[in-house]
């Protein structure tokens, strides 16, 4: 398996949205500094560029695996919500014919790195220009994707076959910060694949909601879901 093409300033930014892929040295580092000197400093000069490149695509293929046993991706017109540097989106793009992107994130690295919830969804770990380059560099064409910064862009109104947000839409932040823009894109076929710690809850929302992955290990003891058949009438 060969290691995803990057350089240390996409090496910085994937450990910063995914703290597990760090040696266990950096994360006592975090501990024992704190946020800021982790952000700041321990981030851009203590970390190992290839060990992280080999970790992330060893993580994103075994979320690749896990989800393709419930989704062919064939052909599908895929939405990722908070996908930090797609490194899923990449093995789906290798493994599968005729994808297409859209990618919303956010475009700017916070202060001081706080995993868990984010009440006010303030937070973000990412660079839109690397990423850009970053999907380039590693196999993606320019025309196969489209990405739109949260903050500044009209996010895109079309439909889509699939919607993916990964330890983001209501895990790291409210589903309700996206609800109303859902309402406008969602689709009877359309699925939504995203991490909760109260899949009940989405019941009122769609006619299915299927627990594909309890995640025991993760902060929040969440569940992944796939949820199809939006209910238009509760818009």
């Amino acid at each position: 398996m060969n290691p995803f093409s990057l350089d240390r300033e996409i090496a910085r930014l994937i450990l910063l949205q995914r703290i597990e892929l760090s040696t266990p040295f950096v994360k006592k580092l975090r501990k024992i500094l704190g946020r800021y000197i982790f952000t700041n400093f321990v981030s851009k000069y203590l970390i190992s560029k290839n060990l992280i490149s080999k970790n992330y695509k060893l993580k994103m293929l075994e979320e690749f695996n896990d989800l393709k046993n419930h989704i062919n991706f064939n052909g599908k017109k895929i939405l990722s919500i908070g996908a930090g540097m797609c490194g899923l989106e990449l093995i789906i793009k290798s493994n599968t014919n005729k994808c297409e992107f859209s990618i919303i994130e956010k475009n700017y690295v916070s202060k001081k790195v706080r995993y868990g919830w984010d009440e006010k969804n303030f937070e973000a770990y990412n660079n839109l220009q690397l990423l850009n380059s970053f999907l380039l560099n590693n196999g993606m064409k320019q025309k196969e994707f489209k990405i739109y910064d949260f903050d500044k862009d009209k996010l895109p109104i079309e439909s889509f076959d699939l919607i993916i947000s990964l330890y983001s839409l209501d895990y790291h932040y409210d589903f309700g910060f996206y609800k109303n823009y859902l309402n406008d894109i969602l689709t009877p076929q359309t699925n939504l694949i995203f991490d909760t710690i109260r899949p009940n809850y989405f019941e009122k929302f769609f006619d299915s909601v299927k627990i594909i992955k309890k995640q025991d290990q993760t902060t929040h003891k969440s569940c992944r879901v796939i949820c199809g058949g939006y209910k238009f009438n509760d818009k």
